[in-house]
């Protein structure tokens, strides 16, 4: 039998290899079939009903009225902006833009945690900031002087995703602490619902559905199930059993995805685009992102007296 920190461990490898598709196969059926806005509608309205059968099937937990608002804010950041954001992100730009920016995501949280939860900030972590930010931030410079798909607007969206997510995580801190992890996800879901409707029911209405294909349709099945469901139950269980820094840590692999199945499309399918999009400078920022986050997540030694 396997031990629980070993099936923690094999949650998290799964999770971070469906973000890592996640990029590339939400992209490939946006805009031409489906617009951002109704893709988002649609993967949050069915999480929704996903979420809350589950929550009132096994999990019997009421919030306090006091925790509503920072639901809320949660629900805001974490369930709404930064889908908007990262959907509207992809539509525009590389697959593998999208997957470096995203790995700055633990130094955001750490930034954000210094400004709220008065984190101390130690010189490894200043310099992992810095060498992480400028990766992120020549790369999203660089999206609008490159060709293939790459998109300097698109790469902005990504990275205030990543900004938006790493604010709810620090949010959500203390409630991740006071409830169950799926109370907390199933009202997340909910307003974030709340606040995407009026601007994705729209576009959801005026979707042409008759131009869905088989291949569309099982894209967002797996948007929904694998994305957002499982990948969301697989963190939980593995939070139960590693720190949220080792579960953070996993986020390294989403390039190294991203990289291999842009690789395949490219030259196996000969997509010109998606070849021109990977080059010398991508491989050099996501080198410079992922060593400033292992640099900031690197213990210092502690002086000798």
């Amino acid at each position: 039998m396997l031990q629980n920190t070993t099936r923690a461990h094999l949650a998290l490898l799964a999770t971070n290899i469906i973000y890592g598709a996640n990029y590339i196969i939400a992209k490939g059926i946006m805009p031409n079939k489906i617009g951002p806005s109704a893709f988002i509608f649609i993967r949050l309205s069915c999480c929704v009903l996903l979420f809350w059968t589950f929550k009132l099937l096994f999990v019997k937990e009421k919030v306090a009225k006091k925790d509503l608002l920072k639901l809320a804010l949660c629900g805001l950041f974490g369930g709404a902006l930064n889908q908007m954001l990262f959907f509207h992100g992809i539509n525009l730009t590389s697959p593998i833009d999208a997957s470096i920016i995203q790995t700055a995501a633990p130094v955001l949280v750490l930034i954000f945690s210094f400004f709220i939860l008065k984190e101390r900030i130690t010189k490894n972590k200043i310099v992992g900031i810095a060498l992480a930010a400028s990766g992120a931030i020549f790369l999203i410079l660089y999206g609008n002087k490159t060709q293939g798909t790459s998109s300097f607007l698109g790469n902005l969206y990504v990275f205030l995703n990543a900004a938006s997510f790493a604010l709810y995580m620090v949010l959500a801190k203390t409630l991740m602490q006071k409830y169950n992890a799926l109370t907390v996800i199933s009202y997340i879901f909910l307003f974030g619902f709340i606040y995407v409707f009026p601007f994705g029911i729209n576009d959801f209405l005026n979707t042409n559905f008759e131009a869905f294909t088989t291949s569309t349709y099982l894209t967002i099945g797996y948007v929904v199930l694998f994305t957002t469901f499982l990948a969301y139950l697989f963190n939980i269980y593995a939070l139960k059993y590693v720190m949220p820094s080792v579960a953070s840590s996993y986020v390294y692999l989403q390039p190294v995805v991203s990289f291999v199945l842009v690789s395949i499309i490219a030259f196996l399918f000969v997509q010109s685009a998606y070849a021109q999009d990977i080059s010398f400078i991508k491989i050099l920022c996501c080198i410079l992102v992922a060593t400033g986050v292992y640099i900031t997540g690197k213990r210092e030694k502690k002086p000798t007296k």
